[in-house]
């Protein structure tokens, strides 16, 4: 994993950053990688932040924070995650190991912030940009980049409506502590129900389950 990063980590940080709360509470309350969460979430955002800035200069900031966050969610960060196979290194409770935790979207995403963060912290800033945006360079160069950001919800409900389908309808529930919170949602549409959409608010997780919806739906179509 670390090879296909280009870079060097500690052991300790590396641990650190993969280290769930479930494991946590189930091992004598070990650190979790919530503060490596955290910190890389922040980072993120500023190397996404600067190179849109740079990219589209005619854009203007409400359009830029939008883009923004049709980069930096849940639905982008999972498929990177799963390309560095970062399941397989993550320390969780038993109880998430035998619920399939190691595959759970939002412990990925997770996951892949924490590492952010230590590499931050270990690398600096410039090696940090330099790994980001390999990972988000095609997207963020493609012809649909400006389309980033576009509301998910709004895009489905037009689709099912020019395809003669129901309204769609959203699943949603919570779990975690109050200063922690995660949700997960999933879209129905005439009775079928598609992938869960996951996320840090409710609105997020609906929107990435509409984007999973749409996705699906439109596929059908093409």
């Amino acid at each position: 994993m670390l090879a296909s990063l280009g870079t060097t980590l500690s052991s300790e940080l590396l641990e650190l950053a993969f280290t769930h709360g479930s494991y946590s509470r189930e091992f004598g309350g070990v650190p979790t990688n919530e503060r490596l969460e955290h910190l890389g979430d922040s980072v993120l955002e500023l190397i996404i932040t600067g190179e849109l800035y740079l990219k589209f200069p005619d854009v203007d900031e409400s359009r830029l924070s939008k883009m923004r966050a049709g980069l930096v969610n849940n639905a982008a960060l999972v498929p990177i995650a799963k390309e560095l196979e970062l399941g397989q290194y993550l320390r969780i409770g038993k109880g998430e190991e035998i619920t399939g935790g190691r595959d759970k979207n939002s412990m990925l995403a997770n996951a892949l912030e924490a590492l952010v963060g230590a590499i931050y912290l270990e690398r600096g800033y410039a090696l940090t940009e330099e790994i980001v945006l390999k990972w988000f360079r095609a997207t963020i160069d493609s012809s649909d980049a400006l389309d980033l950001g576009m509301d998910a919800k709004t895009a489905l409900q037009e689709l099912v409506a020019a395809k003669g389908m129901g309204a769609p309808e959203y699943e949603v529930t919570e779990s975690g502590p109050d200063h922690n919170k995660s949700f997960e949602a999933v879209v129905v549409v005439s009775n079928e129900k598609f992938e869960v959409g996951e996320g840090k608010s409710k609105r997020e997780a609906e929107q990435a389950a509409a984007k999973f919806a749409y996705d699906e739906l439109s596929a059908r179509t093409s």
